[in-house]
């Protein structure tokens, strides 16, 4: 069994759209990001790295890299699967806390959750997610971190 831990934030900024788990969230204010920002796969990409010692999200789709500009975080993603599933890995439970104070995100759990679901081949009672504020501490700014358990 490996775990993984992954972790990132980004300022929230007008004229910029909010993505969480791979959806977009109604918000007058979205990520100030190279790619789309969207945190939770960003940490869960890094949690599935770093499981097996590969880096960072900055070491495989660098900022400075022109080609991942404005790109969907899915891609991240994805790759991290596979780099993971073709080292024998395959992810069991994973675990995503998201911090910000608004929108409030609980009206949008349940597609959340689905898209999740979708995104890491798990089922939903194999996915944890909450949602915390920053109680007023960051409140232009969306945080995310994750656990993962991984066989293999």
């Amino acid at each position: 069994m490996r775990i993984g831990y992954g972790e990132d934030s980004h300022r929230l900024g007008e004229g910029r759209p909010l993505y969480l788990c791979g959806l977009e969230i109604p918000s007058p204010l979205g990520a100030l990001a190279h790619s789309d920002g969207d945190a939770a796969l960003h940490a869960l990409t890094d949690a599935l790295l770093s499981a097996y010692g590969l880096g960072d999200i900055g070491l495989h789709f660098p900022d400075t890299d022109p080609r991942w500009q404005g790109v969907r975080s899915e891609v991240f993603l994805k790759e991290a699967l596979r780099q993971v599933e073709a080292r024998g890995g395959k992810l069991v439970q994973a675990s995503l806390v998201l911090i910000l104070d608004r929108p409030k995100l609980s009206p949008h759990r349940e597609a959340l959750l689905e898209n999740l679901s979708r995104l890491l081949g798990l089922p939903q009672d194999r996915i944890g997610l909450t949602f915390k504020t920053s109680e007023g501490l960051a409140p232009e700014h969306v945080q995310a971190r994750a656990v993962v358990l991984l066989d293999g």
